[in-house]
């Protein structure tokens, strides 16, 4: 089926610009033109554009997912490349996600730490408790921050 640029950019999530910037970065080789110049997308086009918005999503360059297009344009002389590609990106996602999840336990830490303090009326209460008084699943996150805090008053 095909798709204007207004279509395929809601598809995506992405502005018709955006699309542009792409087809004129290389990104888009197969994309088709009516004889008035104007693109028309398919469903396979579809597909390289959700491969391209996950590869950007990992933090990989446009210049980087341009190489891997010319790979795939390649064959499969390239398939082991290809794959070695993705399982980098793979190993960098994970590490997003390691920081990421570091960043919610502080935050949900921080969302107990406020709502005891909204209890008592006041946060000395929680930042007087003891590690043993804090919930058991919260402990490694105030260690953490804490550790934090000596290193900064020893500098």
């Amino acid at each position: 089926m095909p798709y204007s640029i207004r279509e395929t950019a809601a598809l995506i999530g992405v502005s018709p610009s955006t699309l542009r910037y792409y087809d004129k970065e290389g990104l888009l080789p197969t994309v088709e033109r009516t004889a008035g110049g104007m693109r028309i997308f398919k469903d396979s086009d579809i597909e390289w554009l959700r491969i391209i918005d996950c590869l950007k999503k990992t933090g990989m360059s446009l210049k980087d997912i341009r190489q891997f297009i010319e790979m795939v344009q390649a064959g499969d002389r390239t398939i082991e490349a290809r794959l070695a590609m993705f399982e980098h990106r793979r190993e960098k996602v994970k590490e997003q996600i390691a920081e990421l999840q570091k960043t919610l336990d502080i935050l949900n830490y921080k969302c107990w730490f406020y709502t005891a303090a909204r209890n008592t009326g006041t946060t000395a209460t929680p930042k007087a408790m003891t590690l043993e008084e804090i919930p058991e699943k919260w402990r490694p996150v105030r260690q953490y921050l804490q550790e934090i805090q000596k290193s900064d008053k020893a500098d």
